[in-house]
């Protein structure tokens, strides 16, 4: 039973100074406050949860959308390097059949633990505010298609994000949240009305709050100060300088502090160099750690991984270590009902161990490292 002792524990209740951790066939059992064991392994520096990523679609240079089981080994491999112990699969919008194919390839990679989900971040999206999706892909849900494709995903289907003003959106939300899948709301041009139906119909997620959605105006609220005010709704934010100001980063953490879910929406370039890559069928120039579409110049997706996204959270909004911990362990984690995120027993034995500058020194999974 491998034992870690660290100058600094963070549990879910506080900061233990000098604290240690046991762990039992990859779960916790034992959280100290006391003296360590003499078997344990010393450890310098702050021992948080493993970081949960709840929206990436690939790094490393490889994608999840290539339905390539080496790809998402080989990006699920650079994430983790980067403190990411549990990853979220997403997937751009596609063609029905395209999308069947994508989620079946993923499932066999969820089993084995290399991912721990997939998410749909579309076809259902608005037109006006696709981002860096295809618009020939995008199109109003139907329970028909949901079906189809929660079947291909035989359980693995965490999250799905709808434009809620889509034709037939709230009663497909309705049916999307009673199979057990997260609906979430983003890429939308929705009203504040039709944003709160949706989050009355069941939604509990924002995708990338502020980025791809009507912009707040001071005589309409829009979808961001409906899903920055329901206090049940988990508000990802993408904390890279880039997607978010400094400023805005505060500002939404002031909103939802105990919701934020840092995320990186990271694509093939995450870990690479600056090039030319793809996001699904679409073309992708990384200039200067940026990714935009080669057509039109959206940004598309990011370069980002976990650590830098903690590290500069902390920094830009002034919510410390563990508020940053938590917006990329416990938070996410819970959005999506995982059992990961937290150092506590009977909680999967995940962690990183960061220095004083919140760099990655050391990263566990079910107890052990890698």
């Amino acid at each position: 039973m491998p034992v870690y002792a660290a100058d600094r524990v963070l549990t879910p209740e506080r900061v233990i100074e000098r604290g240690w951790v046991a762990v039992e066939n990859g779960v916790v059992t034992h959280v100290g406050r006391t003296a360590p064991p003499e078997s344990a392994v010393r450890l310098t520096g702050t021992l948080t949860p493993g970081f949960v990523d709840m929206h990436c679609h690939g790094g490393a240079g490889a994608s999840f959308e290539s339905a390539d089981p080496e790809q998402v080994i080989a990006a699920a491999a650079l994430h983790r390097t980067h403190g990411t112990t549990t990853l979220i699969a997403s997937l751009v919008s596609a063609q029905e059949d395209t999308l069947q194919q994508q989620v079946r390839a993923l499932v066999p990679m969820c089993q084995d633990g290399v991912i721990a989900g997939i998410h749909l971040e579309g076809p259902w999206l608005a037109e006006r505010y696709k981002g860096a999706h295809d618009p020939t892909a995008l199109r109003d849900p139907s329970a028909g298609e949901l079906d189809r494709l929660i079947t291909a995903g035989a359980g693995s289907i965490k999250m799905i994000t709808f434009a809620p003003e889509r034709s037939g959106a709230l009663d497909t939300i309705r049916a999307c949240v009673a199979q057990g899948v997260v609906a979430a709301i983003g890429h939308t041009d929705a009203s504040y009305r039709q944003v709160a139906e949706a989050i009355d119909a069941g939604a509990t997620v924002a995708t990338h709050l502020f980025n791809a959605m009507r912009p707040v105006h001071h005589r309409k609220g829009g979808p961001v100060a409906a899903l920055s005010e329901a206090h049940g709704v988990t508000v990802e934010l993408i904390a890279d300088g880039v997607h978010l100001s400094a400023p805005m980063l505060g500002f939404a953490r002031r909103g939802a502090e105990d919701r934020v879910a840092l995320v990186t929406d990271a694509m093939a370039a995450a870990g690479c160099g600056d090039g030319n890559y793809e996001l699904g069928s679409l073309g992708v120039t990384v200039s200067d750690g940026v990714a935009r579409l080669v057509d039109g110049g959206a940004i598309a997706g990011s370069t980002l991984t976990m650590d830098a996204a903690v590290r500069y959270y902390a920094q830009a909004t002034g919510a410390g270590v563990p508020a940053a911990v938590t917006a990329a362990t416990s938070t996410p984690a819970r959005a999506l009902g995982l059992t990961a995120g937290s150092i506590a027993p009977g909680r999967a034995g995940d962690f990183v161990l960061l220095d004083d500058t919140l760099a990655v020194t050391g990263v566990w999974r079910a107890g052990v490292p890698v």
